[in-house]
């Protein structure tokens, strides 16, 4: 790890944290929405970043070179209707950090998640 906070700072200056935190904002808002969680909890620490947060978004980067190929494929189902289903839930004050209400959602066509 670090000895001083100046070497701390000096790693930090030639790390582009910001520019690829935009970049894998970018890929969660456009095409993958599975990366939300991951991406949420890596711009939390814009401001104050360790070797570790940069390691991480490292990772999701590489999973994401490694999944390249994976998508839904939505289909014509002969058999059952072509609708949309959607599911919402929500949490009074079950973030314990900031004590804040959380909600998620999923929208599915023809059974399969989109959003």
């Amino acid at each position: 790890m670090f000895r001083t906070t100046v070497e701390k700072c000096e790693y930090i200056s030639h790390v582009p944290y910001a520019n690829a935190v935009d970049k894998l904002m970018y890929a969660m808002v456009c095409i993958r929405p599975d990366l939300s969680q991951a991406v949420i909890m890596v711009s939390r620490y814009m401001h104050d970043l360790y070797r570790g947060h940069w390691e991480t978004v490292k990772w999701i980067s590489r999973y994401i070179k490694s999944a390249i190929d994976v998508g839904l494929i939505f289909e014509m189902d002969t058999n059952s209707k072509q609708e949309c289903t959607r599911y919402v839930d929500s949490d009074y004050a079950g973030d314990f950090d900031k004590r804040r209400s959380t909600t998620g959602y999923v929208f599915t066509l023809s059974q399969a998640p989109m959003s």
